[in-house]
């Protein structure tokens, strides 16, 4: 697991930022999604690193990083805050423009990045998102049933922090081994990291806040830059499982080629967790596009 890879803790942005670095080659940004942390790359690390330079960070929250306490709009976990943190990380390194892999939360973050920084950003993958936006608004039943944590999570405090406190494997296990492919994708040893940074002192606030933040300061955001006609300029790729939530639901490439202008996508024989599901099938699909 990120064989050859150090761990590096950077003070950007106000706060300590955890990630590994390792190979050789142009930068690579990773990205995780909740609950999860860098590890979920274990299966694709290596090989990435033969082709690039890979920085591998554990998002604001998450992880070994800093977790801010809440504050008023969850403002400290907006996407813009959060994308910050990663443009200063990739900086304090030397990388003024790079090509980030992300998924899930890591995925929005990488969306909004791009939408602030598009000098920064020469390429990008998305993994198993549509834009945030149009998830909320075009969100139904089905959604709700499948994505409940994400109206779990935004409940007012303290009540969802408490209650992933109380219980956190539980926490854990049901919202990640409930989807298509149960808790099949994840290795022992990528478990119990997961499960180690959520019981760190103020994750569970931390993962609480970050949907807060999306369900309204990032909305805010996202509609403005729709009103005023910015779109993402970096060539994308979006890859969602077509066993998922959201294949079923939205129509990811449609939503995807309403607000970036230079789009691919494809869905994959997967459930949400792509890297740890199907990597070689990830990896013949990021490579073939981050090298272009």
């Amino acid at each position: 697991m990120f064989t050859s890879y150090t761990h590096e803790l950077r003070l950007v942005n106000g706060l300590n930022i955890h990630c590994r670095i390792g190979g050789e080659g142009p930068p690579l940004l990773l990205l995780h999604g909740h609950p999860q942390t860098h590890v979920i790359w274990h299966k694709v690390a290596d090989q990435l690193a033969e082709n690039f330079t890979v920085v591998a960070a554990d998002l604001r929250g998450y992880g070994d990083s800093d977790k801010p306490p809440a504050s008023e709009a969850s403002a400290s976990y907006s996407k813009r805050i959060m994308a910050r943190d990663q443009l200063m990380l990739m900086q304090s390194f030397g990388f003024t423009q790079f090509s980030v892999l992300a998924h899930d939360r890591g995925a929005r973050v990488a969306h909004r990045l791009a939408l602030d920084h598009p000098d920064a950003v020469s390429r990008m993958v998305l993994l198993d998102i549509a834009p945030t936006l149009a998830m909320y608004t075009q969100a139904n039943e089905e959604f709700a049933r499948a994505y409940w944590h994400w109206f779990f999570l935004i409940r007012p405090t303290p009540l969802p922090e408490t209650l992933i406190e109380a219980d956190p494997e539980n926490y854990l296990r049901t919202v990640m081994g409930t989807r298509s492919a149960g808790m099949g994708p994840f290795t022992d040893d990528a478990f119990s990291e997961y499960l180690r940074c959520l019981k760190l002192p103020g994750a569970a606030i931390a993962i609480c806040e970050d949907y807060r933040a999306s369900a309204g300061l990032d909305l805010e955001h996202d509609q403005a830059d729709i009103d005023a006609g910015n779109k993402l300029k970096c060539p994308l790729l979006a890859l969602w499982g077509e066993k998922g939530t959201v294949g079923r639901c939205f129509s990811p490439l449609h939503e995807w080629q309403k607000v970036a202008l230079n789009v691919e996508g494809n869905a994959l024989a997967s459930g949400h967790y792509i890297a740890e599901e199907i990597p070689e099938l990830l990896l013949e699909y990021t490579l073939d596009f981050l090298k272009q």
